[in-house]
């Protein structure tokens, strides 16, 4: 069936439709139902375990000697590669350390790991018992480690003795020690991975060693849980400094992710498949971990960074040595790379040959990027939308269903499922090419969040805005073409002497010129204007002379002279998240003068001051 008609059917029928799905997972129980009511409880009389769906049944169906797990650290110079029975062996017997320790059905297992395989390795051992893990991001101050400590209550935390960042070796154990301090719940076990970079000391009689550990433990077997049962809980930033836990459910997840892998991503079992993301975000879960091993894919592990481990051809580079069929990254690595090799030199030495189609996602992906890295595989670059909440794309060029890529600067169509409407602030739905805000009708699809850990008025508040509809918090236009383009959070859409522009229009224009590498724009406080557009750009190698004028011209061009800047910064870097997100609300406070509080995600605190002092000398000038 073509895309339309499918996507047709999604929304006529959605019961129907997610039920006959369904059929793509291995259920002790089968559902009997899609949607049950209007709560979206997806397939609630199911029963299932995702372990063995990920892992235990491809050993079943006889395909125990193919690839399941591929590991690559440049960051330590390690590759390895497990099959689907070594995997089911590794897992199994995590799951029986993991239950001689008592951990039992519906309890929380913290995984404070770096993206090594034992990280894996817990987090399917977590499912296979009917544990809920709680993955975060190695490396998180303890202060927000804390904070997750106190909100899941978990029975144990799984570690490593260090992660490495680039060629940096970070001890993780003195921040496990001082999170466990700071929190007032007690944590019972600290599972400790040694690594050879770094010893860790054990300091408490709840240290214990997951070597020895695993030595004494059996292999345990799956415990099917209900459909509606915690698979995990992920925590994404809130407004307030809460971190809210996004609660995912076990057998609308499955079954959203085993439709997903071969109808978006256009993989087929047997093939391998690399999302070059961390764990601990959404896209790790989804497509590192659960999505390819359901379908049964090989799939990817790395340890490293997209320049410097140690250069900018690394991915080619492994994409080329596994025969990598479809790679997923964020637009900042393609930067980063086409700032270190702007000519493709590296990439066309790899020769990544096996490489069909480059998917992009995480934040928008400027038209300029795109084209650059189009250019350079002569490959489809396919640009989608999602987020945390929504646990898989919502918007995206469906290639296992014959969609040609949206065109450059959108994010792609309606993922059957997802029935997307852009309203303006009262609630009105605006005409096509207007911006607005980007929401989804009720129900949401399987795989979307139906909850927050301990937050009900959080969930709530993510439908208070628009009745019947999920609130994204981006703002969107529909184009004439039927694709939808993301154009940022609603809060970057600026309003300028009454008219209203979008930060996203901009830098996609700011972008486009040749003496930016990368941008961000953010709306700057005005006493007459309301708000004006500022400008912070990293420039291109010998570029820096005139770099202002010729964006100014640019956008007064491409846009209109009401969009012009008032302030055009250059800076040596972005300040961003380690996850590569642009910290946009940190460059707002920096022109705006208020007090810069510096995020526990930043992937470089120094960039803050720099960033700081060129602007203060910008504005001198």
């Amino acid at each position: 069936m073509s895309y339309d008609a499918v996507y047709r059917a999604s929304i006529a029928d959605p019961n129907e439709f997610w039920l006959e799905a369904s059929k793509a997972i291995d259920w002790e129980t089968p559902p009997t139902a899609g949607l049950q009511d209007n709560n979206a409880a997806w397939f609630s009389d199911g029963t299932l375990n995702l372990c063995y769906n990920a892992v235990d049944r491809h050993v079943d169906a006889g395909r125990g000697a193919d690839k399941a797990l591929i590991y690559e650290s440049p960051a330590t110079g390690t590759s390895e590669t497990f099959t689907f029975a070594q995997l089911q062996e590794e897992v199994a017997r995590t799951a029986g350390m993991l239950a001689n320790a008592g951990i039992r059905s519906g309890d929380r297992v913290i995984i404070y790991m770096p993206m090594i395989p034992q990280a894996i390795f817990g987090m399917l051992a977590c499912a296979r018992i009917g544990a809920v893990h709680s993955v975060v991001f190695g490396g998180f101050s303890a202060t927000e480690l804390a904070k997750r400590i106190d909100d899941c209550e978990p029975k144990a935390i799984l570690t490593a003795s260090c992660g490495i960042e680039a060629k940096k070796v970070l001890p993780y154990k003195p921040i496990i020690d001082e999170a466990i301090a700071r929190a007032s719940h007690v944590c019972s076990k600290v599972f400790i991975w040694q690594r050879e970079q770094c010893d860790a000391e054990f300091t408490s009689d709840s240290d214990l060693n997951w070597r020895s550990a695993l030595a004494q433990s059996e292999p345990a077997a799956c415990v099917f849980v209900t459909s509606h049962h915690p698979l995990y809980i992920l925590y994404t930033s809130g407004t307030t400094g809460k971190p809210k836990g996004v609660v995912r459910e076990t057998g609308g997840y499955g079954v959203a992710l085993a439709w997903s892998m071969p109808n978006i991503y256009g993989v087929q079992p047997g093939e391998t498949y690399w999302a070059a993301s961390d764990i601990g975000w959404v896209v790790g879960h989804s497509y590192i971990v659960y999505g390819p091993l359901i379908n049964g894919n090989a799939t990817v592990l790395f340890e490293g960074k997209p320049v410097g481990t140690p250069d900018a051809g690394i991915f080619w580079e492994i994409a080329a040595k596994h025969d990598v069929g479809v790679l997923f990254t964020a637009p900042t690595a393609i930067r980063a790379i086409r700032a270190a090799d702007p000519t493709g030199t590296l990439l066309q030495k790899a020769a990544p040959r096996a490489l069909r189609a480059l998917f992009l996602a995480g934040e928008r992906a400027d038209p300029d990027t795109v084209e650059w890295i189009g250019e350079q595989l002569s490959k489809p670059v396919i640009d989608h939308w999602w987020q945390t909440e929504l646990g898989w794309p919502a918007l995206a060029s469906c290639v296992g269903l014959g969609s040609e890529p949206a065109p450059i600067g959108a994010a792609g169509y309606p993922v059957p499922g997802f029935a997307f409407t852009i309203l303006d602030g009262h609630g009105q739905a605006v005409s096509a090419e207007t911006t607005g805000n980007l929401v989804i009708a009720k129900p949401l699809p399987p795989g979307s969040f139906r909850s927050l850990w301990n937050d009900a008025d959080g969930f709530n508040g993510y439908f208070s805005a628009f009745d019947e509809f999920y609130s994204t918090g981006d703002a969107g236009l529909l184009g004439a073409d039927g694709a939808y383009r993301v154009m940022g959070r609603t809060d970057d859409i600026i309003n300028v002497a009454g008219h209203r522009l979008s930060t996203g229009q901009i830098e996609e224009v700011v972008a486009a010129c040749e003496c930016v590498i990368e941008c961000a724009v953010i709306g700057g406080s005005d006493e007459l204007k309301g708000e004006v557009p500022i400008v912070f750009y990293v420039a291109a190698p010998g570029k820096n002379q005139n770099a202002n004028d010729e964006i100014v011209e640019a956008i007064r061009a491409g846009i209109s002279p009401i969009a012009a800047p008032r302030d055009c910064v250059a800076i040596d870097a972005l300040p961003k998240t380690r996850s590569g997100k642009i910290l946009r609300n940190l460059l707002r406070d920096i022109a705006n003068g208020e007090e810069i509080v510096i995020p526990q995600t930043i992937e470089d605190p120094s960039a803050i001051d720099s960033t700081a002092a060129s602007y203060r000398a910008a504005v001198k000038r």
